[in-house]
């Protein structure tokens, strides 16, 4: 066998598997993130005032913003970071699937599913209830 096509296939492998770790990473620190956001506004909602100031961090400073301001951004940063992760997992498994054909393994069965929205497990209630 060619050495020069052997060093390529591996490099190609490499390439692909460092892709799949990389995404994998993104997606733990942006969820790190979300997690993040969800105990802030939890703390949010604990405060017996709800119209108050409250100091909140960003980057290396801090400013004082009421506290319906920061609910907003804290569920519009939620909204935009689930959105992120939804595609970046989608991402993933297409890099996935290229990383396993690039290494001649078959194909993960069932990776592609999806769940039922709220209207199709209305529906498969009401079929399977007769």
């Amino acid at each position: 066998m060619d050495p020069s096509f052997v060093l390529g296939y591996l490099a190609e492998v490499e390439a692909l598997a460092e892709e799949v770790m990389a995404s994998r990473q993104q997606i733990v620190d942006l969820d790190q993130k979300r997690n993040q956001n969800r105990e802030a506004l939890r703390a949010l909602s604990k405060e017996p005032d709800p119209s108050g100031q409250v100091m909140v961090c960003f980057g290396d400073m801090f400013v004082q913003l009421p506290k319906p301001k920061t609910k907003d951004m804290l569920q519009r940063d939620q909204e935009l970071l689930d959105e992120e992760i939804a595609k970046l997992r989608e991402e993933l498994k297409v890099k996935v699937s290229r990383l396993l054909e690039a290494q001649g393994k078959p194909e993960l069965k069932g990776y592609d599913l999806k769940p039922l929205n709220a209207e199709e497990m209305w529906f498969m209630r009401k079929v399977m209830d007769g």
